[in-house]
């Protein structure tokens, strides 16, 4: 399996919660959260897949440039579609493709930021990652709030995680 595969997987899993998941329990604050919402992490999931296709035909990554469009957080099918259009644009790029990534470290807005070379399967590879803990935090909220939709037992576990507990049984 290679990233573009993984990001399908991944997309996969949370179209799964997406078509299911009410909007109120979406949208809603929860404390487990510290009152943020599940559909605020599926935000921000979706702003560094966009930021991704976004840097991609820039030739420049930034994920601390994140769009934080609040109809993606507030509305589980428009985030549906949101997440399919930006897999569609990125299952047509070029994973060897060199691009830079801008490093964001510190909390002064005058500060330097630094660039870094990558590649497009290197960011797809951590579109993968950073999704994969999203979906931790989810499933901790879903766990609580309604534990019927996580049907899929590697839903927020990590590929290399679900092999060694698979070795380990």
């Amino acid at each position: 399996m290679n990233g573009k595969e993984g990001i399908i997987n991944i997309v996969n899993q949370i179209n799964g919660i997406l078509t299911r998941i009410e909007d109120q329990l979406y949208k809603a604050p929860l404390a487990i959260y510290n009152g943020s919402s599940i559909g605020q992490h599926f935000r921000h999931i979706y702003d560094f897949f966009r930021c991704l296709a976004r840097g991609a035909a820039q030739q420049t990554v930034d994920y601390a440039q994140r769009d934080r469009d609040v109809r993606i957080e507030q509305d589980p099918l428009f985030a549906m579609t949101a997440f399919g259009q930006e897999l569609e644009y990125l299952l047509t790029l070029e994973e060897y493709t060199p691009v830079k990534v801008r490093g964001d470290f510190s909390i002064q807005n005058d500060a330097t930021r630094p660039e870094y070379p990558s590649s497009l399967g290197r960011e797809i590879t951590f579109l993968h990652d950073h999704a994969v803990h999203h979906l931790a935090i989810i499933k901790i909220g879903l766990q609580i709030e309604a534990p019927e939709l996580i049907k899929d037992h590697t839903f927020g576990v990590a590929p290399s995680t679900v092999k060694f507990r698979q070795q380990e049984a």
